[in-house]
């Protein structure tokens, strides 16, 4: 292991390497200044740029800018109050605080420090992991890696969000995706519908970008511009240091809980940051200032912000149980470079384990210390409205989708996705466990059926280790049960944190959430019956799954119908609350009513309209796309949103355009990227 180690470190004294990891440290830094994307926007952009890549090379920049993602969305959640992505709303508690109190260096340096040095523990985390985890992984065979699929995806469908019925839904119809395309077991093609554009299967960076890029997009390029003026860069920096010194076992205890969060699958960054910051509360002396400005609230969740994706990699790898959605990425890309977690990386590539390992203690430093000497220059970017930035990232994010098979249908696709996604977002359906699903469909079928064919049913699952697996499915099961039956205890009291805000969407408890029950109700129907059209083996598993689908999504339905969820969406839950309908004329003045005071919100929302415009504007650039190609769609398209929905000069919108179309247009004669071509303009 030690050669191996070496070996991986000198890898990365290649100029070549270096330079992949610094530009994923680079993209990391960028992507998580802009409030609302993170670790899975960073994960997601990247990825198309890994086709054609070396694998080492591949890794080095996807976990260099994982690595990062978390250091630099600080900036964003200390400078403007508006958290660069879920888990850094913790540090929103006691870094904002700090900030209008003219301690916004002080603040950052606390993060910077805390988020690098949890980075460097985390990495040495895995570091012990291998030695210790190698021999079990290696005990593994498939009926071991089959009950561990099953477990990865119940898991993260129980504990990533409060309502775990919702989650469970959303694992089964990623899984449901995952199965579109050849069977791996009698390659038979399955719910393709004639077309050969899905004879492959879906795209993971179409579903990926869809389902969270273009969600992301339509959920937040609509919405108004933050009145409230940022906070300047003051205080200063070496209070921050002297300030961290004095807290270095609160370090030390924040990236040890983030390590344990990451490994526990389907926990989350969320979660594991509350769970650091409940610890620093529980063991300060003196409590008051938590919530005011404590630096202790900052250095706690920032220690384990990084070490959270240092430990989600060691279930990730070691087992090939994603425990959230960049890590699910990663292993997509694992698998598409035919690498397979588990035994296989244990022994065959145990090169590429510790260049993981060194690439995301390096990354941890370089991004920490670049932010440091950045952090004046980084902090504008923060004031862009997210209506500027959105059609960039699209342009980015479409350009991605389109490598994968080089064909414009993706597109399409990605764009079905990205609506289905902000369904299922703004209705309260968490999209981790549906990406996790998504990943494990093709590993849980083909584990099963290697297992069922080498072992009977009575051997396989009397194994030792299978028996544990099981008991750890269902002791979540047993204790919900035990606390439905105790009526002095709600159901949902011990429920985990919610990994985002996704638990308690903007349109859930509303007929929105009651329609895409029933609409997901539906398509495990129609899914249940054209599996009866394949073979006996190639409609097993679809079928099981679809079965399950059916039973949770009508269990669904019926909790929506009894909950009376009939009503229109509840206005304070709208993030454009403050819109004409709640706007009410009097005699010379304009009062905005308050969510009390509204007699009657909408069904089609401020933000629904808000989204349902800025996904017709992605349509038509598709369109665009698919009949003049790329770069005129985008001369077209770029101008045309800035102006009419972003609100942006004619001269900042000329500027950006012409930017944006050299960069995308120069971008193939150094890169593997190629432009889509159109149906009139090749």
């Amino acid at each position: 292991m030690t050669e191996a180690a070496l070996s991986a470190l000198g890898s990365l004294a290649d100029p070549s390497m270096l330079l992949m990891l610094m530009a994923g440290v680079l993209a990391g830094l960028i992507i998580g200044l802009i409030p609302g994307l993170g670790g899975t926007a960073a994960m997601a952009i990247l990825l198309p740029l890994t086709f054609g890549m070396e694998p080492a090379a591949a890794l080095a920049m996807l976990i260099g800018a994982l690595a990062v993602v978390h250091t630099s969305d600080t900036v964003a959640t200390v400078l403007l109050g508006a958290p660069g992505s879920a888990s850094a709303s913790v540090t929103l508690l006691d870094g904002y605080p700090m900030a209008r109190a003219g301690q916004a260096k002080r603040a950052l340096g606390l993060a910077f420090l805390s988020s690098m040095v949890g980075g460097v523990i985390g990495a040495i985390g895995l570091t012990i992991a291998i030695p210790l985890v190698r021999p079990l992984v290696l005990s593994f065979g498939s009926p071991e890696l089959f009950m561990l699929t099953v477990l990865g995806i119940s898991m993260a469908a129980v504990l990533s969000r409060g309502n775990a019925v919702k989650g469970l839904v959303a694992a089964a119809l990623g899984l449901l995706l995952g199965m579109v395309g050849t069977a791996p077991t009698t390659a038979e093609y399955r719910f393709t519908f004639g077309s050969m554009l899905l004879a492959d299967g879906l795209s993971l960076v179409a579903v990926a970008l869809g389902a969270f890029g273009l969600a992301e997009i339509a959920s937040r390029a609509g919405q108004k511009k933050s009145n409230e003026a940022p906070v300047s860069l003051s205080g200063g920096w070496m209070a921050g240091i002297r300030e961290w010194l004095s807290h270095w076992t609160q370090v030390i205890r924040g990236s040890l809980v983030g390590i344990w969060a990451g490994i526990l699958p389907g926990i989350g960054a969320t979660a594991g940051t509350w769970l650091a910051y409940g610890q620093a509360v529980a063991t300060a002396k003196d409590k008051s200032k938590f919530g005011k400005g404590d630096p202790r609230g900052v250095v706690g969740p920032e220690s384990a912000n990084s070490s959270i994706a240092a430990g989600d990699l060691i279930p990730t790898l070691m087992f090939g149980i994603p425990g959230s959605v960049p890590a699910a990425m990663l292993l997509g890309m694992l698998l598409t470079n035919g690498i397979q977690a588990g035994p296989s990386i244990v022994t065959d590539h145990l090169d590429l384990m510790y260049l993981i390992i060194w690439s995301f203690a390096i990354a941890s430093v370089v991004g920490a210390l670049l932010c440091f000497v950045s952090s004046k220059g980084l902090a504008r970017i923060t004031t862009v409205s997210f209506s500027v930035l959105g059609p960039g990232l699209l342009a980015i994010m479409m350009l991605g989708a389109y490598q994968g098979s080089l064909q414009v249908g993706d597109l399409w696709i990605m764009l079905v996705l990205g609506a289905l996604g902000w369904l299922l977002k703004s209705t309260g359906f968490p999209r981790a466990p549906f990406l996790i699903g998504f990943v494990l469909a093709v590993p849980l079928e083909r584990y099963y059926f290697l297992t069922d064919r080498v072992y009977a049913p009575s051997d396989w699952l009397t194994r030792p280790y299978v028996l544990v697996f099981i008991a750890i499915l269902a002791v979540p099961a047993l204790l919900a049960l035990r606390r439905r039956f105790r009526k002095d205890v709600p159901a949902e009291q011990d429920a985990p944190p919610a990994a985002s805000a996704e638990a308690d969407g903007p349109l859930a408890d509303s007929v929105w959430s009651l329609t895409t029950s029933v609409g997901l109700l539906a398509v495990f129907v129609v899914a249940f019956f054209l599996a009866g059209s394949f073979s006996d083996e190639g409609r097993l598993v679809p079928q099981l799954v679809a079965g399950v689908g059916i039973a949770l999504a009508a269990l669904l339905v019926a909790r929506e119908w009894k909950g009376g969820s009939f009503a229109p969406p509840r206005p304070e839950r709208d993030p454009e609350f403050h819109a004409d309908e709640a706007i009410v004329p009097t005699s010379g003045t304009t009062l905005v009513q308050t969510p009390s005071t509204v007699t009657r919100w909408p069904v089609v929302t401020p933000m629904v309209r808000n989204s349902a415009r800025t996904f017709a504007w992605m349509t038509v650039f598709v369109v665009l796309a698919t009949l003049f190609g790329y770069v005129p769609a985008l001369l077209f398209f770029l101008p045309a949103f800035l102006l009419y929905v972003a609100g942006t000069r004619p001269r900042t919108a000329t500027i950006y355009t012409a930017v944006m179309v050299s960069i995308i247009a120069v971008v193939p004669v150094f890169l593997p990227i190629h432009l889509p071509g159109g149906i009139f303009v090749g």
